[in-house]
């Protein structure tokens, strides 16, 4: 909701409210007017106007700038009426106008309307009337014209301010989703295409001939293909690789996709996803109970957990063994990924998503953000690498909780 519809709603009840306050100070002083009868027209007058336009004053659309100048019109006249209407001896006594304070009222509509701009300029005209109708410097007139001044000056500025923060939240909020929505399908293209031109590369490379300049030539659309889904980042200037050697997390084909996960707001078993990864080359241990996350944050972590398993089989060699054990804690679900392979440098994941390989930063670690949770990596050279992957319980893709991945 826009902060400017308190304010409108505000303006709304203070017209309202200031109206019956200045009927009660003409029905009390009635008899005291030079002119009553033209003092009492202008007092019905001002009750219909604000009868039939209390509407208007409700929200930002229905407020144009003819309604509000001759709101401000209504005000004003009113003021320059009292010295027509009231006796001089009233006057100079410091009564209050007819329209009394009913007339900050059209002030604070030009303030929220237009900013402090339109305030300072609707206020010096019911300021001149002010003073026109006291005909002279009186403390008390010069005090409320004052008052008036600054009070609908600071509204203006501050409607101001609220509106251009708005407009960056709204403009953040843009930014955020298309922000996600592009990792989303960053992280499809590298689990699919990447991938399939990763191995077409090394394959034509080892078989050499035609199928080697096929390979040169999906070696380079993967370099194209990968500065685009990283969002317009180019990446360091190198030769396309004619041999099978891998990058921080250029990965082939998935050995295993998991199976498909029951509807998305379904409880779901973590342990039954990521069975289907066990084999010769890798361990699955877990909790004898099925550990249970919503069904679309279940299939993202054993997604996650599949990109892991294709940086241990691309980077450690096919021989290297894997461990993925799961934990079931009371309010979150971890995953650790281990290897016997060589590890990892240090700074080298930094390196690769530099280089516009996304695989460690968009399907893990942009996978667990997405779930509010976190990825974190430990690896010493030599000594393997571990993965610990970990979704809070109820967590939901989009859910905009933010892990420390």
């Amino acid at each position: 909701m826009s902060v400017e519809l308190p304010l409108w709603r505000a303006i709304t009840g203070y017209r309202i409210l200031t109206l019956g306050y200045a009927l009660c100070l003409f029905a009390l002083s009635y008899g005291k007017y030079a002119h009553p009868l033209g003092a009492a027209a202008y007092m019905g007058a001002i009750t219909l106007w604000t009868a039939l336009t209390w509407r208007r004053t409700t929200s930002p659309e229905r407020c144009s700038r003819r309604f509000l100048v001759a709101d401000l019109c209504f005000a004003a006249g009113g003021i320059l009426l009292t010295s027509v209407v009231d006796t001089h001896a009233r006057i100079m006594g410091g009564a209050a106008t007819l329209p009394s304070i009913w007339a900050a009222g059209a002030v604070l509509g030009f303030a929220i309307r237009g900013g402090w701009r339109w305030a300072a300029v609707a206020s010096s005209i019911v300021a001149v009337a002010n003073l026109v109708e006291r005909e002279e410097l009186a403390r008390d007139t010069v005090h409320n014209v004052v008052l008036v001044w600054v009070a609908s000056v600071a509204i203006g500025y501050v409607v101001e301010v609220a509106r251009a923060s708005e407009r960056t939240l709204a403009r953040a909020l843009q930014i955020d989703a298309a922000t996600r929505e592009r990792e989303r399908l960053a992280r499809d293209i590298h689990d699919s295409v990447l991938q399939v031109l990763a191995m077409v590369q090394r394959r034509g490379a080892a078989i050499g001939g035609e199928a080697a300049e096929l390979g040169r030539m999906a070696g380079e659309q993967e370099v194209a293909l990968r500065t685009l889904v990283s969002g317009g980042l180019v990446p360091a200037q190198r030769a396309v690789p004619q041999t099978g050697a891998a990058t921080a997390d250029a990965t082939g084909a998935r050995r295993t996709a998991p199976p498909a996960a029951p509807a998305a707001g379904d409880p779901c078993d973590v342990q039954a996803l990521l069975a289907p990864y066990a084999g010769a080359g890798v361990t699955l241990s877990g909790p004898g109970t099925a550990v249970e996350l919503p069904a679309a944050a279940a299939a993202e972590l054993a997604a996650a957990v599949g990109a892991a398993l294709d940086n241990v089989r691309v980077h450690a060699g096919a021989d290297a063994r894997a461990w993925i054990l799961v934990e079931d804690e009371p309010d979150a679900v971890i995953v650790t990924v281990r290897d016997d392979g060589p590890g990892i440098s240090e700074g080298r994941l930094a390196d690769a998503e530099r280089e516009g390989r996304l695989g460690v930063a968009l399907s893990i670690r942009g996978r667990l953000r997405d779930l509010g949770g976190s990825a974190e990596w430990v690896s010493v050279p030599g000594q393997g690498t571990e993965v610990e992957l970990k979704v809070p319980k109820g967590a939901a893709p989009g859910g905009g909780r933010r892990g420390k991945a």
